[in-house]
Protein backbone atom coordinates (compact mmCIF):
# COMPACT_ATOMS: atom_id res chain seq x y z
CA UNK A 1 0.00 0.00 0.00
CA UNK A 2 1.11 3.85 -1.01
CA UNK A 3 1.60 5.50 1.84
CA UNK A 4 0.52 8.58 0.19
CA UNK A 5 -2.80 7.06 -0.27
CA UNK A 6 -3.70 6.59 3.71
CA UNK A 7 -5.64 9.51 4.52
CA UNK A 8 -3.34 12.30 6.78
CA UNK A 9 0.01 12.28 6.92
CA UNK A 10 0.75 10.77 10.33
CA UNK A 11 2.03 7.87 8.89
CA UNK A 12 4.56 9.55 6.43
CA UNK A 13 5.98 11.67 9.12
CA UNK A 14 7.63 8.15 10.61
CA UNK A 15 8.91 6.78 7.17
CA UNK A 16 12.66 5.14 7.30
CA UNK A 17 15.28 6.37 4.83
CA UNK A 18 15.91 2.66 4.37
CA UNK A 19 13.66 -0.10 4.31
CA UNK A 20 12.60 -1.59 7.92
CA UNK A 21 10.68 -4.69 9.26
CA UNK A 22 8.44 -4.80 12.59
CA UNK A 23 7.37 -8.37 13.70
CA UNK A 24 5.30 -9.10 16.26
CA UNK A 25 5.14 -12.96 17.28
CA UNK A 26 2.26 -13.04 18.94
CA UNK A 27 0.63 -16.26 21.17
CA UNK A 28 -1.83 -17.51 18.45
CA UNK A 29 -0.70 -15.16 15.71
CA UNK A 30 2.15 -13.52 14.21
CA UNK A 31 1.98 -10.08 12.06
CA UNK A 32 4.71 -8.82 10.08
CA UNK A 33 5.34 -4.84 8.61
CA UNK A 34 7.52 -4.03 6.05
CA UNK A 35 7.96 -0.29 5.68
CA UNK A 36 10.13 2.08 3.08
CA UNK A 37 10.33 5.18 2.50
CA UNK A 38 6.72 5.40 0.52
CA UNK A 39 5.05 2.37 0.64
CA UNK A 40 4.17 -0.13 3.86
CA UNK A 41 3.77 -3.77 3.06
CA UNK A 42 1.41 -6.41 6.01
CA UNK A 43 1.46 -9.90 6.40
CA UNK A 44 -0.25 -12.79 8.87
CA UNK A 45 0.45 -16.19 9.84
CA UNK A 46 0.07 -18.78 12.44
CA UNK A 47 2.28 -18.37 15.05
CA UNK A 48 3.63 -21.97 14.74
CA UNK A 49 5.72 -24.49 17.64
CA UNK A 50 9.12 -22.64 17.03
CA UNK A 51 8.95 -19.03 17.07
CA UNK A 52 12.18 -18.47 14.69
CA UNK A 53 10.47 -20.29 12.20
CA UNK A 54 7.42 -17.99 12.24
CA UNK A 55 9.44 -15.02 12.44
CA UNK A 56 11.05 -16.25 9.11
CA UNK A 57 8.33 -17.07 7.08
CA UNK A 58 7.03 -13.63 7.86
CA UNK A 59 10.11 -12.53 6.91
CA UNK A 60 10.32 -13.90 3.15
CA UNK A 61 6.50 -13.45 3.28
CA UNK A 62 7.44 -9.53 3.13
CA UNK A 63 10.47 -9.89 1.09
CA UNK A 64 8.59 -11.35 -2.04
CA UNK A 65 5.26 -9.14 -1.50
CA UNK A 66 7.48 -5.81 -1.40
CA UNK A 67 9.99 -6.84 -3.47
CA UNK A 68 12.65 -6.08 -1.35
CA UNK A 69 16.22 -7.76 -0.98
CA UNK A 70 17.36 -9.21 2.22
CA UNK A 71 20.43 -7.95 2.17
CA UNK A 72 18.22 -4.06 1.76
CA UNK A 73 17.07 -4.82 5.40
CA UNK A 74 18.11 -1.91 7.41
CA UNK A 75 17.20 -2.49 10.50
CA UNK A 76 14.26 -5.56 12.12
CA UNK A 77 12.61 -4.87 15.29
CA UNK A 78 10.75 -8.10 17.20
CA UNK A 79 8.13 -7.40 19.52
CA UNK A 80 5.04 -9.49 21.32
CA UNK A 81 4.92 -12.96 23.32
CA UNK A 82 8.10 -14.48 21.12
CA UNK A 83 10.18 -11.36 20.75
CA UNK A 84 13.10 -12.90 23.10
CA UNK A 85 13.42 -15.87 20.97
CA UNK A 86 14.06 -14.08 17.83
CA UNK A 87 17.83 -13.70 16.65
CA UNK A 88 19.42 -12.35 13.41
CA UNK A 89 22.96 -12.30 12.79
CA UNK A 90 22.93 -10.62 9.30
CA UNK A 91 20.50 -7.90 9.89
CA UNK A 92 20.73 -5.45 12.72
CA UNK A 93 18.04 -6.28 15.77
CA UNK A 94 16.32 -5.16 18.63
CA UNK A 95 13.30 -5.74 20.63
CA UNK A 96 10.90 -3.52 22.04
CA UNK A 97 7.70 -4.60 24.43
CA UNK A 98 4.56 -5.09 22.91
CA UNK A 99 3.29 -1.91 24.85
CA UNK A 100 5.12 0.35 23.86
CA UNK A 101 4.88 -0.79 19.97
CA UNK A 102 0.94 -1.21 20.15
CA UNK A 103 1.23 2.63 21.76
CA UNK A 104 3.07 4.26 18.61
CA UNK A 105 1.49 1.47 15.87
CA UNK A 106 -1.63 3.23 17.28
CA UNK A 107 -0.01 7.09 17.30
CA UNK A 108 0.90 6.82 14.01
CA UNK A 109 -2.53 5.84 12.56
CA UNK A 110 -4.14 8.07 14.42
CA UNK A 111 -1.74 10.82 16.73
CA UNK A 112 -5.17 12.08 18.64
CA UNK A 113 -5.54 8.74 20.27
CA UNK A 114 -5.12 8.80 24.33
CA UNK A 115 -6.51 5.37 24.93
CA UNK A 116 -5.97 1.91 23.65
CA UNK A 117 -7.57 -1.55 24.16
CA UNK A 118 -5.79 -4.34 23.11
CA UNK A 119 -6.84 -7.48 23.23
CA UNK A 120 -4.66 -10.46 22.34
CA UNK A 121 -4.67 -14.45 22.57
CA UNK A 122 -3.09 -14.75 26.40
CA UNK A 123 -3.72 -11.19 27.80
CA UNK A 124 -5.56 -7.82 27.45
CA UNK A 125 -3.85 -4.55 28.06
CA UNK A 126 -5.60 -0.91 28.68
CA UNK A 127 -3.12 1.59 27.40
CA UNK A 128 -3.47 5.45 28.02
CA UNK A 129 -0.49 6.97 26.11
CA UNK A 130 0.76 10.88 25.29
CA UNK A 131 -0.50 11.96 22.03
CA UNK A 132 2.48 14.54 21.35
CA UNK A 133 4.83 11.60 21.45
CA UNK A 134 3.04 8.09 21.31
CA UNK A 135 4.72 7.13 24.36
CA UNK A 136 3.12 5.17 27.18
CA UNK A 137 1.88 7.09 30.18
CA UNK A 138 0.12 4.41 32.12
CA UNK A 139 -1.17 0.76 31.32
CA UNK A 140 -2.44 -2.11 33.18
CA UNK A 141 -3.00 -5.57 32.28
CA UNK A 142 -4.63 -8.92 32.57
CA UNK A 143 -2.35 -11.86 32.09
CA UNK A 144 -2.79 -13.98 34.98
CA UNK A 145 -6.91 -15.16 33.91
CA UNK A 146 -7.58 -16.56 30.17
CA UNK A 147 -11.05 -14.17 30.71
CA UNK A 148 -10.79 -11.20 28.83
CA UNK A 149 -8.41 -12.74 25.99
CA UNK A 150 -8.77 -14.38 22.60
CA UNK A 151 -8.35 -17.90 23.94
CA UNK A 152 -11.41 -17.91 26.22
CA UNK A 153 -13.11 -16.59 22.92
CA UNK A 154 -11.56 -19.49 21.06
CA UNK A 155 -12.89 -21.78 23.45
CA UNK A 156 -16.36 -20.53 23.13
CA UNK A 157 -16.44 -20.67 19.73
CA UNK A 158 -15.55 -24.67 19.80
CA UNK A 159 -18.69 -25.53 22.87
CA UNK A 160 -20.78 -22.97 20.72
CA UNK A 161 -19.64 -25.31 17.25
CA UNK A 162 -18.78 -22.33 15.57
CA UNK A 163 -15.16 -21.33 14.02
CA UNK A 164 -13.68 -18.81 15.68
CA UNK A 165 -14.44 -16.31 12.92
CA UNK A 166 -17.73 -16.71 12.80
CA UNK A 167 -18.67 -16.13 16.65
CA UNK A 168 -19.04 -12.50 16.11
CA UNK A 169 -20.87 -12.02 13.40
CA UNK A 170 -23.85 -14.52 15.34
CA UNK A 171 -23.38 -12.43 18.05
CA UNK A 172 -24.42 -9.48 16.25
CA UNK A 173 -27.64 -11.35 15.79
CA UNK A 174 -28.77 -11.87 19.38
CA UNK A 175 -31.60 -10.61 20.52
CA UNK A 176 -31.27 -11.48 24.26
CA UNK A 177 -27.98 -11.23 25.22
CA UNK A 178 -27.41 -14.20 27.50
CA UNK A 179 -26.37 -13.74 30.91
CA UNK A 180 -23.21 -15.37 31.72
CA UNK A 181 -21.83 -13.68 34.70
CA UNK A 182 -19.12 -15.66 35.84
CA UNK A 183 -15.22 -13.97 35.80
CA UNK A 184 -13.42 -17.56 35.73
CA UNK A 185 -13.16 -19.50 32.65
CA UNK A 186 -14.10 -22.78 34.29
CA UNK A 187 -17.49 -21.64 35.53
CA UNK A 188 -18.31 -19.60 32.34
CA UNK A 189 -17.75 -23.07 30.13
CA UNK A 190 -20.55 -24.82 32.66
CA UNK A 191 -22.64 -21.80 32.26
CA UNK A 192 -22.45 -21.91 28.43
CA UNK A 193 -22.64 -24.88 28.07
CA UNK A 194 -26.02 -24.94 30.61
CA UNK A 195 -27.48 -22.13 28.33
CA UNK A 196 -27.33 -24.24 25.12
CA UNK A 197 -28.46 -27.50 26.78
CA UNK A 198 -31.32 -25.33 27.30
CA UNK A 199 -32.08 -23.24 24.40
CA UNK A 200 -31.95 -27.13 22.19
CA UNK A 201 -34.73 -28.40 24.49
CA UNK A 202 -37.21 -25.50 24.57
CA UNK A 203 -36.07 -25.36 20.41
CA UNK A 204 -34.78 -21.98 20.61
CA UNK A 205 -32.93 -21.17 17.68
CA UNK A 206 -31.83 -17.71 18.60
CA UNK A 207 -30.06 -19.43 21.67
CA UNK A 208 -26.76 -19.77 20.23
CA UNK A 209 -26.64 -16.27 19.20
CA UNK A 210 -27.78 -14.48 22.16
CA UNK A 211 -25.14 -16.93 24.16
CA UNK A 212 -22.41 -15.98 21.57
CA UNK A 213 -23.50 -12.35 22.74
CA UNK A 214 -23.65 -13.07 26.41
CA UNK A 215 -19.81 -14.20 26.58
CA UNK A 216 -18.71 -11.03 24.29
CA UNK A 217 -20.39 -9.30 27.08
CA UNK A 218 -18.92 -10.86 29.52
CA UNK A 219 -15.31 -10.63 27.92
CA UNK A 220 -15.56 -6.99 27.63
CA UNK A 221 -16.96 -6.52 31.28
CA UNK A 222 -13.24 -7.62 32.51
CA UNK A 223 -11.69 -5.55 30.24
CA UNK A 224 -14.14 -2.42 30.46
CA UNK A 225 -12.52 -3.11 34.25
CA UNK A 226 -9.04 -2.54 33.35
CA UNK A 227 -10.10 1.00 31.79
CA UNK A 228 -11.69 1.85 35.03
CA UNK A 229 -8.30 1.57 36.44
CA UNK A 230 -6.36 3.90 34.29
CA UNK A 231 -9.53 6.09 32.98
CA UNK A 232 -10.45 6.38 29.45
CA UNK A 233 -10.10 9.59 26.73
CA UNK A 234 -10.82 10.20 23.46
CA UNK A 235 -9.59 8.79 20.61
CA UNK A 236 -10.40 5.54 21.60
CA UNK A 237 -8.44 2.74 19.66
CA UNK A 238 -8.78 -1.09 19.69
CA UNK A 239 -5.65 -3.38 18.70
CA UNK A 240 -4.70 -6.95 18.96
CA UNK A 241 -5.75 -9.86 17.34
CA UNK A 242 -9.69 -10.12 18.85
CA UNK A 243 -10.40 -6.19 17.24
CA UNK A 244 -10.93 -8.31 14.19
CA UNK A 245 -14.33 -9.30 16.33
CA UNK A 246 -17.23 -7.37 14.98
CA UNK A 247 -19.15 -8.57 18.22
CA UNK A 248 -16.46 -7.45 20.17
CA UNK A 249 -16.31 -4.06 19.31
CA UNK A 250 -20.17 -3.62 19.60
CA UNK A 251 -20.19 -5.01 23.38
CA UNK A 252 -16.92 -3.05 24.20
CA UNK A 253 -18.24 0.12 22.58
CA UNK A 254 -21.85 -0.52 24.21
CA UNK A 255 -20.45 -1.09 27.95
CA UNK A 256 -17.58 1.98 27.52
CA UNK A 257 -20.48 4.52 25.64
CA UNK A 258 -18.00 5.34 23.11
CA UNK A 259 -16.99 4.62 19.47
CA UNK A 260 -13.67 3.26 18.64
CA UNK A 261 -11.57 5.35 15.95
CA UNK A 262 -11.38 4.15 12.70
CA UNK A 263 -8.20 2.87 10.75
CA UNK A 264 -7.17 2.64 7.28
CA UNK A 265 -5.20 -0.49 8.47
CA UNK A 266 -6.27 -3.26 9.89
CA UNK A 267 -5.27 -2.69 13.75
CA UNK A 268 -4.14 -6.56 14.14
CA UNK A 269 -0.93 -4.94 12.78
CA UNK A 270 -0.71 -1.78 15.41
CA UNK A 271 2.01 -3.73 17.08
CA UNK A 272 4.22 -4.92 14.17
CA UNK A 273 3.56 -1.01 12.47
CA UNK A 274 5.01 0.25 15.40
CA UNK A 275 8.13 -2.07 15.90
CA UNK A 276 9.24 -1.22 12.10
CA UNK A 277 8.75 2.73 13.47
CA UNK A 278 11.10 1.97 16.49
CA UNK A 279 13.08 0.02 13.52
CA UNK A 280 13.49 2.80 11.39
CA UNK A 281 14.68 5.21 14.21
CA UNK A 282 17.03 2.54 15.83
CA UNK A 283 18.54 2.47 12.32
CA UNK A 284 18.87 6.46 11.87
CA UNK A 285 20.15 6.52 15.20
CA UNK A 286 22.85 4.18 14.37
CA UNK A 287 23.78 6.49 10.81
CA UNK A 288 23.93 9.77 12.83
CA UNK A 289 25.83 7.63 15.31
CA UNK A 290 27.96 6.81 12.62
CA UNK A 291 28.25 9.92 10.68
CA UNK A 292 29.10 11.37 14.13
CA UNK A 293 32.52 9.06 14.44
CA UNK A 294 33.56 9.86 11.06
CA UNK A 295 32.95 13.71 11.34
CA UNK A 296 35.28 13.38 14.88
CA UNK A 297 37.69 11.33 12.94
CA UNK A 298 37.99 14.11 10.21
CA UNK A 299 38.10 16.76 12.21
CA UNK A 300 41.26 14.87 14.50
CA UNK A 301 43.24 14.33 10.92
CA UNK A 302 42.22 17.71 10.75
CA UNK A 303 43.19 19.39 13.51
CA UNK A 304 46.67 17.08 13.41
CA UNK A 305 47.44 17.87 10.25
CA UNK A 306 49.39 21.33 10.80
CA UNK A 307 51.17 19.36 14.27
CA UNK A 308 52.38 16.84 12.03
CA UNK A 309 53.91 19.69 9.18
CA UNK A 310 55.21 21.65 11.64
CA UNK A 311 57.16 18.73 12.76
CA UNK A 312 57.89 17.55 9.35
CA UNK A 313 59.64 21.37 8.77
CA UNK A 314 61.59 20.68 12.38
CA UNK A 315 62.78 17.12 11.25
CA UNK A 316 64.12 18.83 7.82
CA UNK A 317 65.65 21.96 9.22
CA UNK A 318 67.88 19.44 11.67
CA UNK A 319 68.99 17.08 8.50
CA UNK A 320 69.86 20.36 6.20
CA UNK A 321 71.92 21.57 9.56
CA UNK A 322 73.56 18.80 10.39
CA UNK A 323 74.72 18.15 6.34
CA UNK A 324 76.22 22.04 6.68
CA UNK A 325 77.80 21.19 9.56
Amino acid sequence: MKISSIEGEALGRFTPSDPVIGLDIGSRGSKGVLLTADEIHTEFVPTGLYMQETADDLLARLLQKSGVRRRDIAFVVGTGYGRISLKYDYIPYQVVTEITCHAMGAHVLNPRTRTIIDIGGQDSKAIKIDPATGKVVEFVMNDKCAAGTGRFLEKAAVLLGLDLHELGPVALEATDPSPVSSQCVVFAESEMISLRARGERVGDTAARANIAAGIHFATARRVKSLLGRIGTEPDLVFTGGVANNAGMWHALETLIGAKFARSPIDMIYAGALGAAVHAGRHHAAAVAAGTARRNARAQARTTASPTRKAAARATAGRKTAAAHS
